[in-house]
């Protein structure tokens, strides 16, 4: 069996498989960048998606409120829900086709009760705030972030950050929170300050689109995704990258080539 390796989420005690699976393809079909479209996989399909990622050593989700029904079939699908480092989000709703945001208090405090409920778990291992690309004015302006401390003093979550659009605000999160989701591939480094700085501060760092929505791969002009895993997890303070399949071969060898990558 392959071995994939668990780093650190920084200093959170939360240790997490180096890629993590990505679950917006379970719940949404809309609105996304991917090179070719797909059917959102039924129940069994999903059993045996879930199956086989842990079986490959992979203990790490990342869902969202965003992602369609991800949460709720996540939560009635997954054997044991307490098995798995779950990361969720706040902030993003997808409703009708399209997206709002709500980063108030409120809806923060009401976004993670509903997941809870939807993951079935009594606390959850991370939240981030799910940005819209005006990180400052979330940090300075909106309640989601202090709302998400207190629902941390409380035990309702472990850790809590956001996933950024911008280096400002990613600065902000890793030396005031406790994880960014940050962007790192091929084509696009400007986080790279983010994650340097992550690692001295030890704080975790989860990528996103490292393998560019599905754009790295040669078939869809990229470089391969070989090239790319190696790339992304060359940067020291990368604690895992999430990466988004319904597919069990890509799976399987996403594992194969990373396990090589990360030993």
């Amino acid at each position: 069996m392959t071995s994939l390796m668990k780093r650190h989420i920084g200093s959170t005690g939360i240790k997490v498989s180096v890629l993590g699976l990505g679950t917006v393809k379970l719940g949404r079909d809309q609105e996304v960048k991917y090179p070719s479209g797909f059917t959102i996989p039924n129940d069994n399909e999903v059993r045996d998606l879930l199956a086989l990622t842990k079986d490959l050593g992979v203990n790490f989700i990342d869902t969202a409120p965003a992602y369609g029904n991800s949460e709720e079939r996540l939560g009635q699908l997954m054997t044991n829900p307490n098995d798995w480092v779950i990361m969720t989000k706040v902030g993003e709703i997808f409703e009708n086709g399209q997206s709002t945001f709500d980063f108030s208090a409120a809806h923060t405090r009401m976004s993670v009760e509903r997941s809870l409920k939807r993951l079935k778990r009594d606390n959850l291992d991370m939240v981030l705030v799910h940005s819209n690309g005006d990180d400052m004015n979330i940090i300075n302006n909106e309640g989601a972030l202090e709302e998400l401390g207190r629902l941390k003093d409380k035990g309702l979550i472990q850790s809590y950050g956001m996933s950024t659009k911008t280096v400002e605000g990613g600065l902000w999160i890793v030396e005031n929170t406790d994880v960014v989701m940050a962007t790192l591939n091929l084509s696009d480094d400007h986080d790279l300050p983010v994650i340097e700085r992550a690692h001295e501060l030890n704080k975790g760092v989860i990528i996103k689109k490292g393998l560019q929505s599905g754009h790295a791969d040669k078939s869809a002009g990229g470089s391969g995704v070989e090239e790319a895993f190696k790339y992304v997890f060359s940067h020291e303070g990368v604690s895992s990258m999430i990466v988004g399949t319904i597919n069990p071969e890509h799976l399987k060898k996403n594992v194969e080539v990373v396990s090589q990558v990360c030993r």
